[in-house]
């Protein structure tokens, strides 16, 4: 019997009738002369103060694709500030010929405080994976590359133990009381034939029968334009009020950190191969983060650095790890629907969940990339601490409450989707009670297309994709480069860290 998941409310719940604290406020302010009006007779300023109430509560409450009116005066002011004075457009170091250290990391918009760390040796073979340090978020994080079997042969008894057994990574996650947040990020693009051209060059027999080679070779060519390659990254991101004390234990300092993070991600990766079901798991050092975040910005690259490390196999001479200041692209520019960077444009979707649930697998649609495209899914999980969660459970609960009790007393017949909220508001406690975890989920995908290529109609593609899995997309038009550096490039950046909601 196939699992459908729907036990889960909107993250962010309004004080009274869904307004925001600050909503709620202004509101009361602006009704204020109303009741002066009211108490002095003069009906003629009352309809006056009743038509300036109305423009202000549209301004203030009424959402506009996601935003109020309000947020999206913000909001085009902030790009029109940027634009003018040159900080959407970025262009990197090595393009102009000023860079000084190879290894400083160069990278725009919300990836310009990242450092990357060696971490100290680690596991039998003495590697050591990156340590990722957002100096602007005052976070640290790493990143894993994975590799998992799929579920799109499994019956639904695998599906379900594989939905388990990230519900119990999540809870242990939780329980630990280290890990903020839980990325997950899958790209596909067509299958590039240089890995496999290469192989085939190494073992392929001289002495082999001619018409087997030429069959074998029109049937790679034919194969390869259905193909799809995906890289599935995992990242998990810890912040420094939480690491600072366990890293005293280590020693203390950037080395501390570094030890700290090991632990959690040996705990992570342990769930990560036994309930999620992923068969490899591979903390990436610097020169293969590197070459992860290249590739994000450039997709068509990496033929070129399979090529390099190819050869570097065979030949010493051949430096095939790209330095981080080169990692980055060499321009980019953001737009209000989409992100221009190197010979490549970018559009990025969040993803909202729909009301009458989804089934496991239910995001695969997303990820089938048509000819020149690149896909990239974002699926993040924060998730709470026990008493945070405990707090926001309340507030729900109390918001339920009081909703009801307004509309008793006015009068008013609930609606069937606000008697479904507040009864899954009123059950949350009952649930953080037996002890699960409380996450607030959030997705953005991402389509990326040479510039020669209208952006514009893979846009239009990847928003139908959305829709015909069964949910609904919204453009992130004024924030497409954090969008992009979010759901592409794996070094922990987030879009609900700084405001607590997408």
């Amino acid at each position: 019997m196939t699992v459908v998941y729907r036990d889960y409310a909107r993250a962010k719940t309004g004080v009274v009738l869904g307004m925001a604290g600050w909503q709620l406020g202004i509101v009361v302010l602006a009704g204020l002369p109303i009741l002066v009006t009211l108490q002095t007779r003069h009906w003629a300023g009352m309809v006056i103060a009743i038509v300036q109430w109305l423009i202000v509560f549209a301004l203030t409450v009424v959402p506009v694709r996601g935003r109020s009116a309000v947020g999206w005066l913000i909001a085009v002011t902030a790009t029109l500030v940027g634009r003018m004075f040159g900080w959407t457009r970025f262009r990197a170091k090595a393009a102009t010929g000023s860079v000084r250290d190879p290894r400083a990391v160069d990278l725009p918009g919300v990836l310009s405080g990242v450092e990357i760390h060696d971490g100290p040796p680690r596991g039998p073979l003495m590697q050591r994976p990156a340590v990722i340090q957002h100096h602007a978020a005052k976070t640290w994080a790493m990143t894993a590359s994975a590799v998992h079997p799929g579920i799109r042969l499994s019956e639904a008894d695998d599906r379900a133990r594989f939905g388990r057994g990230l519900s119990e990574m999540l809870e242990a996650v939780a329980r630990s009381e280290l890990v903020e947040e839980v990325m997950l990020m899958v790209r596909t693009v067509p299958e590039d034939p240089t890995e496999r051209q290469r192989w085939i060059e190494r073992h392929r027999s001289k002495a082999g029968p001619q018409l087997a080679r030429r069959v074998n070779d029109e049937l790679a060519t034919f194969l390869a334009r259905a193909a799809v390659r995906t890289e599935i990254f995992v990242t998990f991101v810890v912040p420094e009020t939480r690491i600072a004390r366990p890293a005293k234990e280590f020693g203390g300092g950037r080395e501390g950190r570094a030890r700290a993070l090991y632990n959690a991600a040996e705990e992570l990766e342990a769930h990560l191969r036994g309930g999620v079901g992923m068969s490899a798991v591979s903390w990436l050092t610097s020169p293969e983060l590197a070459a992860a975040c290249r590739t994000g910005w450039a997709p068509g690259d990496r033929a070129a650095i399979t090529e390099a490390m190819s050869r570097a196999d065979g030949d010493g001479n051949v430096d095939a790890a790209i330095p981080w200041a080169m990692a980055g692209p060499s321009g980019a520019e953001a737009q209000g629907r989409h992100y221009s960077h190197d010979a490549w444009n970018s559009v990025s979707s969040a993803i909202l969940l729909p009301d009458k649930g989804a089934v496991m697998g239910a995001l695969a649609p997303f990820l089938t990339p048509g000819p020149a495209e690149r896909r990239s899914l974002l699926v993040v999980y924060p998730v709470l601490r026990q008493r945070d969660a405990q707090r926001k459970s309340a507030k729900k609960e109390w918001s339920a409450d009081i909703g009801d009790e307004l509309r008793r007393r006015v009068g008013s017949k609930p609606r069937a989707g606000a008697q479904r909220d507040n009864a899954q508001a009123r059950a949350l406690d009952g649930k953080l009670a037996d002890g699960n975890a409380m996450t607030l989920p959030w997705a953005v995908c991402t389509t990326t297309a040479p510039r020669s290529a209208s952006i514009a109609e893979y846009a239009h593609r990847l928003d139908t994709a959305i829709r015909g899995a069964g949910f609904s997309s919204l453009r992130m038009d004024l924030a497409q480069d954090a969008a992009f550096a979010a759901s592409v490039v794996p070094l922990g950046v987030s879009l609900t860290r700084a405001r607590g909601t997408l």
